[in-house]
């Protein structure tokens, strides 16, 4: 939000937890994104696995239009389809696998029957053997290969189903011959840039190389991204402290992550994730199936709150929704059920302390590492807000990093950031608890502008205390390094 806002009222969304939505054909109208953005929607996701470049290019403008519109701030996500293997187009679809029949996967553009499925990888033959699974569909259609004859790979259905043209193909513990970040998907970051998009997930990364493929493509056309890493291949998992170094926010893609890992390892593993991710004050993201019955419902299961729950209770700092609002019926619905049981979950955690393993944990951690300066800062203007229950955490911020390290700790206090920068402010999207207002103020000092917007915003009244960070005796720009305690009085 633009401090152009400060003649009107600013009211603060009910929920801390940020809510990213896939938009497609069910959810790609203006009034739709009105919907989605007044009932929570801080990312709009758009899936480059799907769709044209001129579709795509249509859905950019038009979010960006609604969010102008709204005077909201919603940053666009552009996902790269990366090397995932998929079924390739079908004749008619859905194609029904029934169980026992023989169907033979094809790795060439071959019409396909009940009988024959093309597939979009050329070293298939060389990726399975005789015994092997193959997973179709997010492993909802089970495979076993009978015979590798050539380039055919000959399979029994073991698990039957539904298949769609560009759904997933997965090979569990097979040798993959294929570049983690393809020709295409450079081409299509080289087209966000050009829309002015410049925060991109990258799909089906190994380590931390392939994240510096994609910044360094971008940094040779003279643009700075933010890469989202989607850990969902066994590698990612083996090589995460390296690709959080590199990496401005993680997702945890936990539907190709379920088939490449154990099953049963899934929660533990993110858990783990989230963990490590908080204590690098990076954003993660949970994703895949949160609300997936409300694809054709009104209501989700209660293993499916409870999934949502968890995941902000563990210190996920955004949720994500796929299919539920790209094809299914009840996109605003979904959006309003994420929106309440964020808004139910952050109220008991911070009345019961659900947090406090957590909050301990990264409180004991900072301590013992000493990591930087702002780390310590971080801590204590979370500690400092909870002694005196204020009611904002003022950061005035360049990069965004302050906000994001103190927003970690997922105080109780709402974090209120302030940018010059259009793309700071945006990303600080994915961060929980973070509110990003755009300032076009160009003093040298933030402490007059900042107090003076909160209050002809409506956002403090007479006798509140807020934190303010500030760099008060480093040079470098960045370099949060004192805090000051306030209170507001009627002259402030």
């Amino acid at each position: 939000m633009a401090d152009k806002r400060v003649n009107r009222k600013v009211k603060l969304p009910s929920h801390k937890t940020k809510i990213v939505c896939t938009i497609g054909p069910t959810s790609r109208s203006e009034s739709s994104l009105e919907d989605l953005i007044r009932n929570g929607m801080n990312v709009a996701r758009l899936n480059f696995s799907f769709g044209g470049l001129e579709e795509h290019r249509e859905d950019i403008q038009l979010i960006k239009k609604v969010a102008a519109k709204l005077d909201h701030i919603v940053t666009i996500l552009i996902d790269l389809p990366g090397s995932k293997i998929r079924v390739g187009k079908l004749e008619s679809e859905p194609l029904l696998l029934k169980k026992n029949a023989k169907v033979t996967l094809a790795p060439r553009n071959v019409p396909a029957t009940d009988a024959i499925i093309p597939v979009n990888y050329n070293q298939l033959a060389q990726s399975v053997s005789k015994g092997k699974m193959v997973y179709l569909s997010d492993g909802f259609i089970q495979l076993k290969v009978e015979d590798v004859i050539h380039d055919e790979i000959r399979c029994k259905v073991v698990v039957g189903g539904l298949l769609y043209s560009s759904k997933g193909v997965n090979l569990p513990g097979a040798p993959l011959f294929l570049e983690s970040v393809t020709k295409r998907d450079l081409e299509f970051v080289d087209f966000g840039l050009k829309e002015g998009v410049d925060t991109f997930g990258v799909s089906f990364i190994q380590n931390a190389n392939d994240i510096l493929k994609v910044r360094e493509f971008a940094q040779k056309k003279g643009k700075t991204i933010h890469a989202v890493a989607k850990i969902e291949r066994k590698d990612a998992v083996k090589n995460f402290e390296e690709i959080l170094t590199v990496s401005d926010a993680i997702m945890i893609a936990r539907g190709d992550l379920g088939l490449e890992i154990p099953l049963e390892d899934v929660p533990t593993v993110q858990k783990k994730l989230i963990r490590r991710a908080n204590l690098n004050g990076c954003p993660v993201i949970t994703a895949t199936q949160m609300l997936e019955s409300m694809k054709e419902n009104t209501r989700p299961t209660r293993a499916e709150v409870a999934d949502v729950a968890n995941a902000i209770l563990d210190g996920t700092d955004a949720v994500m929704l796929s299919e539920e609002t790209a094809i299914g019926k009840y996109p605003v619905e979904t959006v309003k059920m994420m929106r309440k049981i964020a808004v139910a979950t952050e109220h008991k955690r911070d009345m019961d302390n659900l947090s406090c393993d957590l909050q301990n944990y990264l409180k004991r951690m900072v301590s013992e590492d000493h990591r930087s300066i702002t780390d310590i800062i971080s801590l204590n203007v979370v500690e400092a807000a909870e002694a005196l229950q204020a009611r904002y955490i003022l950061t005035p911020t360049a990069s965004g990093n302050t906000a994001r390290r103190v927003s970690r700790f997922k105080p109780k206090s709402w974090i209120l950031a302030f940018s010059r920068y259009e793309d700071t402010s945006k990303f600080l999207n994915f961060s929980s608890g973070v509110y990003p207002f755009l300032m076009k103020n160009k003093s040298k000092s933030w402490h007059d502008p900042i107090l003076r917007l909160i209050r002809e915003a409506g956002l403090v009244k007479k006798d509140d205390k807020v934190i303010l960070t500030q760099r008060r005796f480093a040079e470098q720009p960045g370099s949060t390094d004192s805090f000051g305690i306030i209170t507001i009085d009627s002259e402030t």
